[in-house]
């Protein structure tokens, strides 16, 4: 029996930028740190990224999101001296 095989789609720079709106340097840092899927070169000057551990990222970046709605965004406007929030 022939073992189905996951069918690779890679993307190249402009559609992984309308994917994820980050800039080259923060995708760059972030590839190094581990956090965002690495690259692969097709050839020397042709770099890629495979669409599906792109969308992988994506979600996991929802859930963590959602799991983590309860605490609290920034600071609270309401207790700034100027121009607070009135509710």
């Amino acid at each position: 029996m022939v073992a189905a095989l996951r069918q690779l789609r890679t993307i190249r720079r402009p559609e992984l930028h309308q994917i994820v709106p980050l800039s080259d340097t923060t995708i760059y840092e972030m590839e190094q740190r581990g956090e965002f899927p690495r690259r692969f070169y097709l050839t020397p000057r042709c770099a890629v990224w495979d669409l599906a551990e792109v969308q992988a990222w994506i979600e996991a970046r929802k859930q963590s999101t959602r799991a983590s709605a309860d605490r609290a965004i920034g600071p609270d406007v309401r207790r700034r001296r100027s121009r607070p929030v009135h509710r």
